[in-house]
């Protein structure tokens, strides 16, 4: 049975009523200081929060493997949403989060007036088309509908795939900030805004969903398999990283949670564990 620890509600309202905390000054030593400006206490366990599939194993994979040897102490919370991991790691209920890619973060950090910046890539999640009625991309006609998350990034990152696949055509330029109606010619199809999470849940009510690669997995979905359409891996900009609250990028527990992520142990872990459903990001940090 896995020992992380579950987000309670308690902490969750604590998380979300502390989201306009402001971080307060560093002194002369940033970087080993945390956003408190107290030296950081590298004795203490480094918390993270993460979404179960694939970053919460991802995680235990590190805490149980590579962690202890590397003298850091590793605590996973898991969340099941997309948007308490980024409260909880602002208020400093948790030290880190590890579950978005950039896309949604900026787009997060804008609404929320948040400081979360991402520290190290570690790996890709393919969204993809699911059907449980549908055999085949060419057999969507026009009457049928689809589900499609209704977050900003993830939500206009569906209509792309959408849109690359044939199966509609969108205005020119829109990219992945695409809305429902940024779309020219549905070709008879219809839509279904849901939350990302609760997408896998609508399969049996729709004819087809859009899911986030990790919402697949935790739904017995293999990407690489079972979807009718996938997004490629080569050039993908939604690499997702572990995150911190601006200024706490130095914290050298940090640091070497980030390096851990990016080793050769973690890699072959993801590739092997996932079989091309989740495959590992390059070693560049996640800030350019």
């Amino acid at each position: 049975m896995r020992k992380n620890i579950k987000i309670s509600a308690a902490v969750a309202s604590a998380a979300a009523l502390a989201l306009g905390l402001s971080a307060c000054g560093t002194d002369s030593d940033p970087a080993a200081r945390s956003e408190s400006g107290a030296k950081a206490d590298t004795s203490k366990a480094l918390v993270v929060a993460a979404s179960p599939t694939p970053h919460a194993d991802i995680l235990d994979f590190v805490k149980k493997n590579l962690a202890e040897k590397e003298g850091l102490k590793l605590e996973v919370k898991e969340f099941t949403d997309y948007v308490l991991p980024n409260t909880a790691t602002q208020s400093g209920q948790v030290d880190a989060n590890f579950f978005q890619h950039k896309p949604y973060l900026d787009d997060f950090n804008k609404k929320n007036g948040t400081t979360i910046v991402p520290v190290v890539n570690v790996h890709l999640e393919p969204l993809g088309l699911y059907s449980k009625k549908i055999k085949d991309l060419k057999d969507i006609k026009a009457g049928q509908t689809i589900a499609v998350p209704n977050d900003t990034t993830n939500g206009g990152r569906a209509l792309q795939l959408l849109a690359e696949n044939g199966l509609i055509t969108l205005k020119d330029g829109v990219g992945t900030a695409a809305k429902l109606s940024d779309i020219t010619d549905k070709k008879g199809l219809e839509f279904k805004e849901l939350e990302a999470a609760t997408v896998p849940r609508a399969l049996n009510d729709v004819d087809a969903a859009v899911i986030n690669g990790n919402y697949a997995l935790e739904a017995e979905l293999s990407p690489a398999k079972d979807s009718l359409a996938l997004e490629k891996a080569e050039g993908n900009p939604y690499a997702n990283f572990l995150a911190v609250k601006d200024g706490n990028e130095k914290d050298p527990r940090v640091e070497k949670l980030a390096e851990l992520l990016n080793s050769d142990e973690v890699k072959k872990f993801i590739e092997d564990t996932y079989k091309g459903s989740i495959v590992p990001a390059s070693n560049a940090p996640a800030t350019s």
